[in-house]
């Protein structure tokens, strides 16, 4: 049949949500159009039926995908078709690809591919509907995985939470947050706050997640009625008896590795215990179930890999015992400094064990917003921070290659965190720019980002609303049994279960992000590790406090200035001249920059405060004159025997008439002045016809020059 439409609905948030199948794409594993509001995107799962040789890792892609044309729009800029994704799709296709993750099968290797592509943009969310979308496919298709789950936003605004806002309900409300579950635990989450209470949080989380178990409903009647039967796959497994007998034989060297406390030091100390485990296979293949023909090598680093993760994971249940033995609430030695960097604006190097961030930041003006270009229209962000970790930071000796997609996620987490501290743009009409870059890693330097961009704000002078830290939180589960671990190591990242950041002020949570590596936590889980964090946090703060907690009170030199001044918008033509024509001019003779708005506000930026006060003076006189009364300081720039003619700003020149010269009679002006010579005068009268009449004896009479 060439149309097997089947649709189901649910009122998602106050808004009717539909989940189609059976008509578009159906030479794909499973296919859904998922809509909301005028808003439809097409999401495809694609699953290899065999996996391929070698492989010993789960290949999952996910790919978002927004269509200009689903929103009638052209493209910006030469190329008119859609072409490598954008910074915001990729934080997309991470937000969909982390919780789906932990639920597929142990062992299961086949290549999957999830497509999702915007046809249609309304006023649906294409985000969430996305993520629905995926959902979807995996529940109906037969491809293995342990659904249903689901995903929503949760918005807050007037003090109220909403599934489901729309967009400036999402961004403008007080907390903002994606959250992703299943029936009976939380995957992920992530978003941010304007400093919300850790229980204002978990109230928002456990929002999301009840209102994501009614998606779950629908999606186990979808499966009913149209979902196939899940394939039957043979796990990629370990060698039971490579690991039962190589964790008895070499239980005491990884115990000595763990022991060591310096990463470069345990990295070295676990290579060298991987050949001793190479050399014990080759020794005596049968003992472990190998064969002569074996990848020795390739074995030996399954072993230590299991090895390391048994022994760490048990002694911190059993024991509370961490790598290199630090307790399970410890935060890492935290060593910083500001103004590292002599040349910029604002810097800080922050440390803590051996993960170290170096913070710049650049403030400006116009010029240096960071245009972007989505379906939802064009935008300037004046407030965005880029996070580099290159592979020496790690130890690694690999060329940097450019960012990648991890980078592109951490940068924007550490951005939201420092974003929501920011001071408005009425309060600080500056365009700014954090640069972190990571110089040596070992656990969590997205939230050493966040510590280091802090401090270098404070540091260029932007009146943050608070010093903002971060710390990242991980969990052992086995059965009931859990430990919370804070601040946690690489190791304890890669070995564990959770990895759990979260960022804020001494007032409250600013950014949060939640991954899981199981099938999601319990509430209970979650509220211990938000206070074990909060603890952290505000330590972490106290130690950043020993060495900047506020803003610098001015800029340092060379850092661009801002300030405005009104002009009636009727003006505006005026200031600008023509074929901007005036403005040039000012700009180009006072080293500043103008920015006008349409309601008259002008924005002049430049580095010397004291052009930037004479430009404002002249425009102003350009537009409105002098003022009657007011006392200048001008230039002569013509002598006639009736007087002299002053430039009381450069173009705008008044008459001072030679009875208006000195207390006596003056025969000459050329006895007292001299052109090119400055001269203090005071606006006497500006006539009908703009002719402006000055005295100087008024200020001060000028003396006869000496013969």
């Amino acid at each position: 049949m060439l149309n097997n439409k089947k649709e189901f609905k649910m009122n998602y948030g106050g808004k009717e949500i539909t989940i189609e199948t059976g008509r578009l794409a159906k030479q794909a594993d499973a296919a859904v159009l998922a809509s909301c509001e005028g808003t439809q995107v097409l999401v495809t799962l694609t699953c290899a039926k065999e996996v391929n040789d070698g492989q010993d890792f789960f290949p999952l892609l996910v790919d978002y995908k927004e269509k200009f044309y689903a929103a009638g729009k052209f493209l910006g800029g030469f190329l008119k078709r859609e072409g490598r994704p954008s910074n915001a799709e990729i934080l997309i296709m991470r937000l969909i690809d982390r919780p789906l993750r932990p639920l597929f099968p142990e062992g299961f290797m086949n290549e999957t591919i999830l497509m999702a592509q915007v046809m249609s943009q309304g006023a649906g969310d294409s985000e969430v509907l996305a993520g629905l979308g995926a959902a979807a496919c995996l529940a109906i298709s037969d491809v293995p995985f342990n659904g249903p789950m689901g995903y929503a936003k949760v918005g807050k605004v007037d003090g109220k939470l909403i599934l489901n806002p729309t967009k400036e309900e999402f961004d403008n409300g007080s907390l903002g947050l994606l959250v992703a579950g299943s029936n009976d635990a939380v995957l992920m989450v992530e978003g941010e706050a304007n400093e919300v209470s850790e229980a204002d949080m978990l109230e928002a989380i456990v929002f999301g997640h009840n209102n994501i178990k009614e998606y779950c409903k629908l999606l186990e009647q979808m499966t009913k009625e149209v979902g196939q039967k899940k394939r039957e796959f043979t796990p990629v497994t370990p060698n039971a008896t490579l690991m039962t007998e190589a964790l008895k034989d070499f239980n005491d060297e990884a115990r000595k590795v763990l022991s060591i406390n310096k990463k470069q030091d345990r990295s070295s100390a676990t290579n060298n215990f991987r050949k001793t485990v190479k050399e014990g296979l080759k020794a005596n293949p049968a003992k472990y179930g190998l064969t002569d023909g074996t990848d020795f090598g390739k074995e030996a680093a399954k072993v230590t890999d299991e090895i390391m993760y048994k022994l760490m994971r048990a002694d911190i249940i059993n024991e509370e015992k961490r790598i290199a033995g630090r307790g399970l609430k410890v935060v890492r030695a935290i060593e910083t400094e500001t103004s590292v960097l002599a040349a910029v604006h604002g810097s800080s190097l922050f440390t803590r064990g051996e993960t170290q961030v170096l913070a710049a930041v650049t403030i400006g003006g116009k010029e240096g917003e960071q245009m972007y270009d989505s379906i939802h229209g064009v935008g300037f962000d004046k407030f965005y921070l880029h996070y580099a970790m290159p592979p020496f930071s790690v130890g690694e000796a690999k060329g940097y290659r450019g960012v990648g997609r991890r980078e592109i996620g951490h940068g924007n987490l550490a951005e939201r965190a420092l974003k929501k501290a920011m001071p408005s743009q009425t309060d600080f009409p500056y365009t700014v720019r954090v640069a972190c870059e990571v110089l040596e890693s070992n656990g969590s330097s997205s939230m050493g980002s966040v510590c280091s961009g802090s401090m270098a704000l404070m540091d260029a002078g932007v009146p943050l609303k608070g010093p903002v830290a971060g710390i990242a939180m991980g969990l052992i589960k086995e059965g009931d049994k859990y430990k919370i671990l804070t601040d946690i190591l690489g190791d304890e990242d890669h070995l564990g279960d959770m990895d759990f950041k979260l960022a804020g002020t001494k007032d409250g949570i600013t950014a949060i992000q939640m991954d899981m590596k199981i099938a999601g936590i319990s509430e209970q889980i979650f509220r211990e590790a938000l206070a074990q964090a909060k603890e952290a946090r505000v330590h972490i703060l106290g130690e950043m406090a020993k060495t900047i907690s506020k803003n610098r009170e001015s800029f340092k030199a060379g850092v661009p200035q801002i300030k405005s001044f009104k002009i009636a918008p009727d003006k505006i033509g005026a200031l600008i001249g023509p074929g901007g024509k005036n403005i040039k001019a000012l700009q180009e003779n006072f080293k500043v920059t103008m920015d006008v708005a349409e309601d008259g506000t002008v924005k002049v930026l430049g580095v010397d405060v004291s052009k930037i006060e004479e430009v404002i003076a002249l425009a102003d006189m350009q537009l409105n004159g002098p003022k009657i009364g007011a006392v200048y300081k001008g230039t002569v720039v013509t002598i006639k025997e009736y007087g002299a003619f002053v430039d009381i700003v450069p173009g705008l020149a008044g008459l001072v008439h030679v009875s208006e010269i000195a207390d006596e009679r003056v025969n000459d002006p050329n006895e007292y002045l001299t052109e090119g010579q400055l001269l203090d005068v005071k606006v006497l009268e500006v006539d009908r016809f703009g002719k402006i009449k000055l005295s100087a004896k008024a200020v001060a009479p000028v003396a006869k020059k000496a013969k």
